[in-house]
């Protein structure tokens, strides 16, 4: 995955994690919500409800919270309609920028991201101008100071179960699936016992873009922008910088 991490990244956003848990709750809700009204209000029938509402209560979400997401979304609630839209561009240095959000005002939406890009010295593109340098996979990180299975054993139970490719990284095993098998690469590993510190579909950079200090410190404030915002549900990109700067992300 061309050297591509985000273990790190994981390990320093779950510190900050408490101090934005409303706005964690309200991402995820929206996330139930999307995908309730697209496969249905039963996690059991709907595979993309079920990963989210395992992510949702992996934070900690009530609930109740989640409850009121799925009935919103079919019905038995009344809510705003939200839509799935992504925006890309060029961040500082070149890099490329992926945003996924979900929104009930699009106009307001890609105000705020035309806007986030123009301060931090980059550009919003077209829809396409970046999207084929990444590739939507699944993706499962297992602590290693979490299991006592040694790499190559869990690196076949990863490719038994259907898995695409492991890399082992500082402190965890890194699993990649397609997309269509990353529920049932999950569960099956899950049934033999792995637990897994991260589990989602995301996209990953095919290459990543080398930045100097000062375009890394712009690209740090623009994801941290784009994060901030409550429409914002991914930020994705492809700067690889130094450790000091990547840490701040």
């Amino acid at each position: 995955m061309a050297g591509h991490s985000k273990w790190k990244n994981i390990q320093k956003r779950k510190n900050a994690q408490d101090a934005k848990r409303g706005k964690i709750f309200m991402k995820h809700a929206k996330d139930i919500y999307i995908a309730a009204k697209q496969g249905g209000g039963d996690p059991e029938m709907n595979a993309g409800l079920r990963l989210t509402v395992e992510k949702a209560k992996s934070d900690n979400m009530p609930n109740e919270n989640i409850d009121r997401a799925i009935k919103k979304a079919t019905g038995d609630l009344d809510g705003a309609n939200f839509e799935e839209l992504t925006y890309e561009g060029y961040g500082p240095g070149g890099t490329a920028v992926m945003v996924e959000v979900l929104t009930d005002n699009k106009n307001r939406t890609a105000s705020e991201v035309r806007h986030a890009f123009n301060k931090n010295g980059g550009n919003l593109g077209e829809n396409g101008c970046v999207a084929f340098m990444f590739d939507r996979k699944g993706y499962l990180v297992i602590d290693q100071s979490q299991t006592d299975v040694d790499e190559d054993s869990v690196m076949l139970e990863a490719i038994e179960a259907g898995a695409e490719e492991m890399e082992t990284v500082e402190g965890a095993y890194e699993i990649y699936t397609d997309p269509e098998d990353f529920q049932d690469v999950k569960s099956t590993m899950e049934k033999s016992g792995f637990a897994f510190e991260a589990a989602e579909i995301t996209m990953i950079p095919q290459t990543l873009s080398e930045v100097d200090e000062s375009a890394g410190n712009k690209m740090v404030k623009l994801v941290q922008m784009l994060e901030d915002m409550e429409d914002i549900q991914e930020v994705h990109h492809n700067m690889d910088a130094n450790e000091e700067i990547m840490e701040q992300l």
